[in-house]
């Protein structure tokens, strides 16, 4: 599904798509965040694991930078003076800047949006309805990265 969707995708000249990340790399994500990786990233990490765009910045990190991220923003002692609890975010994409792109992990249902962090002033601004809408809103340039 996301690799076709990819391939037709005004944008995909400009696109570099990693081999599919394999079942071990997800398990290391839900190791280092303590639940399941919520199935849209999940299914999108099984089918190519991160998302460069034509400048080298992920759009989707590889499932091992993914695992890293999150598991530094929970365990820095450092972290926990200066921001809010990450634990409600799965931080998956970045800004090139030191901003970072995440979904929120709920418990049940869970919604689908997509929220900046902004490693400045630790807020937390919503910025596309799901994973699908930031992938193309960042390939279109109406999110800033």
């Amino acid at each position: 599904m996301w690799l076709e969707w990819l391939a037709a995708h005004s944008q995909a000249d400009k696109l570099t798509v990693g081999s599919p990340a394999v079942s071990e790399s997800i398990a290391g994500i839900e190791d280092a965040i303590g639940r399941p990786v919520p199935e849209a990233l999940a299914q999108l990490l099984r089918e190519t694991d991160g998302i460069e765009d034509e400048y080298g910045s992920h759009i989707v990190c590889p499932a091992k930078l993914i695992r890293e991220h999150n598991q530094s923003l929970r365990t820095s002692p450092g972290f926990r003076e200066l921001y809010m609890p990450f634990d409600g975010l799965l931080f998956f994409g970045e800004a090139g800047n030191g901003d970072l792109f995440g979904v929120p992990l709920l418990d049940g249902e869970g919604r689908s949006d997509v929220y900046v962090w902004d490693h400045e002033d630790d807020s937390r601004s919503w910025v596309a309805s799901d994973l699908q809408q930031y992938i193309d809103w960042s390939l279109i340039g109406r999110i800033q990265r």
